[in-house]
């Protein structure tokens, strides 16, 4: 059942996510119009905020930059291989490397531009499409999520409050920085999902996502 469910979100998010991209690539004018507009007033907002672009830098630039993400990750594997868990440790080791491989594989094989903007509020490298931030957010959150005990604990619903507010949290700081388009963070979001999916999946069906061995 739970592997069922998995696949299921796993080819529904992968066909969003491909119709998406393919928009991206054609230059679908209704899409790209929308992710224009809406690039167009946050930024105009950011740049007479100066205190609130400050505070999206913070988030966007530390608490939940890519590399905070997978310092966690990592974190995460020491904890899972200390206390003898190990195939789950690798699994969640891979999982965060692959992302990053097709994340930026996706980068060059798209080459979107960036918003260019006259008073840019931050920069950006790389391409743009899908966005790095949303992309690690959504597989990391969602890996720690799988690594939940079951039953769920009672501090279940802080942690899927938390993953829920960084995923959608680090979304949005891209956009309100000006460094990405709508369809990038949605991008990054749904090719997350996939991963996490696809690992969730394999990880059960290989029998890395068992009970914690006792200590």
């Amino acid at each position: 059942m739970r592997n069922d469910r998995f696949r299921w979100v796993g080819v529904s998010c992968a066909v969003l996510g491909a119709a998406l991209t393919a928009l991206v690539v054609a230059g679908w004018q209704p899409l790209l119009a929308w992710d224009e507009r809406l690039a167009r007033d946050l930024h105009a907002h950011a740049v007479v905020h100066s205190g609130v672009t400050r505070c999206m830098r913070v988030l966007s630039d530390w608490v939940w930059d890519p590399w905070a993400m997978r310092a966690l990750a990592a974190v995460a594997c020491l904890l899972l291989w200390w206390r003898g868990d190990r195939q789950r440790a690798v699994c969640v080791a891979v999982v965060a490397v692959a992302a990053s491989a097709v994340q930026q594989g996706l980068k060059a094989a798209v080459g979107r531009e960036r918003p260019v903007w006259a008073d840019p509020v931050d920069s950006a490298h790389y391409a743009a499409y899908p966005s790095g931030h949303a992309m690690t957010a959504a597989v990391v959150c969602g890996m720690l999520l799988w690594l939940m005990p079951r039953p769920a604990p009672r501090w279940a619903a802080a942690a899927w409050a938390a993953a829920a507010v960084s995923v959608l949290g680090v979304g949005f700081t891209r956009l309100y920085l000006g460094v990405h388009w709508f369809s990038d963070v949605v991008a990054g979001w749904l090719l997350g999902a996939v991963v996490v999916a696809v690992a969730a999946s394999v990880c059960v069906r290989r029998g890395h996502g068992g009970k914690r061995p006792e200590r």
